[in-house]
């Protein structure tokens, strides 16, 4: 066989065996079926909602005591620590009494000095008095003596009252609590002096707290006394009603801002908490899903969108605010959209969806 017919005949047995080779391919496998989930949908709408302008602030005591001591000492018995609640009277701490003592017998010495003085000037005015009746002395002498007379009671009164200005002292020395409260800082220890005016604790009442924000101009003119606000404070999970107690009629200088205060009542919470402050500016459309409709798949928070055939579909959310059970939904999903709110957790993607 010359070369030209071989290499035909081995082109044609390749070209037989690719195509027996090709007739052996496997059949497509069947698509898995969809699986059929009971479970609730709703279709969502939009819906009218309160339009609210946040501004920060902070979680601030009502009744806030510095307090310091009226005398110059050493504290000592600082009877206290950081946190500790205490009542009202409780003793606090006391000033080293040595010079406040040294001062008190000194007063006491001086009264009875005064009283000594006093009685010996009255016996001489009391007998003097008698011989100018008598016209055995002069009105000259009579007088001298009856200024001594005066001059030795004011001075037992002066004395007196030095001495009820010594043991008031002596009351200062021992502080003790203003109001009721809680120690939110110790400023000073044992050994260190104590001046008045220079606070050594800080006492505060967790019982009546407030919050404090600034307002621009533009919205502080919608705020009234009384007025009802939401407040987000760091730590709970659900915003909390607060009322306006207080506006301040006159702007910062610098940052050219309204300080307002709201009384807050919401037990368990301390002083310094850092707060989102929620003044209502108006009405706008919300489109908000039911909490328990959101999920956190794989890190990921979305819900199920159930398309027209019925088949679920996870859609990744970016969420809003949360009120009442609702949750605001700022981008993933659509007014008319239909989205699984009940047995959430037994849909997967793809599944069929029944009611």
């Amino acid at each position: 066989m010359n070369p030209v017919a071989l290499v035909k005949s081995l082109l044609i047995a390749l070209f037989l065996s690719l195509a027996a080779c090709s007739g052996d391919k496997k059949a497509p496998a069947p698509q898995a079926q969809q699986r059929a989930v009971q479970a609730q949908t709703r279709v969502i709408q939009t819906n009218e909602a309160t339009s609210t302008t946040a501004t920060t602030g902070s979680v601030v005591a009502l009744e806030s005591v510095q307090v310091a001591s009226r005398l110059m000492g050493y504290p000592r018995d600082i009877a206290v620590v950081e946190g500790q609640t205490v009542k009202k009277g409780q003793r606090l701490f006391t000033i080293d009494p040595l010079d406040l003592e040294g001062a008190l017998e000194q007063a006491r010495l001086g009264l009875r000095q005064a009283e000594d003085a006093m009685r010996d000037a009255k016996a001489d005015f009391d007998r003097f008095e008698s011989l100018y009746k008598d016209e055995v002395v002069s009105r000259q002498q009579y007088e001298k003596m009856k200024l001594n007379h005066d001059i030795a009671l004011s001075r037992a009164a002066q004395a007196k009252a030095g001495l009820a200005t010594a043991q008031g002292q002596m009351r200062y020395a021992t502080v003790t609590a203003p109001i009721a409260g809680v120690i939110t800082r110790k400023l000073a220890n044992e050994g260190d002096i104590a001046s008045p005016g220079h606070p050594v604790l800080l006492l505060e009442n967790p019982a009546r707290l407030q919050v404090q924000t600034a307002v621009s101009e533009a919205l502080y003119r919608g705020i009234k006394a009384g007025d009802a606000v939401m407040v987000e404070i760091d730590g709970l999970d659900q915003p909390v009603s607060a009322k306006v107690a207080r506006l301040n009629p006159a702007a910062d200088p610098i940052t050219h801002t309204y300080s307002v205060k709201l009384d807050l009542a919401a037990p368990g919470l301390r002083s310094g908490a850092f707060a989102r402050v929620l003044f209502p500016t108006g009405r706008r459309g919300v489109l908000a899903l039911p909490r328990a409709a959101v999920l956190d798949r794989a890190g990921i928070t979305g819900a199920f969108v159930v398309d027209a055939r019925g088949t679920a579909h996870y859609r990744m959310l970016r969420l809003g605010q949360e009120s009442d059970g609702q949750v605001e939904v700022l981008s993933g999903l659509n007014p008319g959209e239909r989205v699984v709110t009940g047995n959430v957790q037994a849909v997967n993607n793809g599944d069929q969806v029944s009611e």
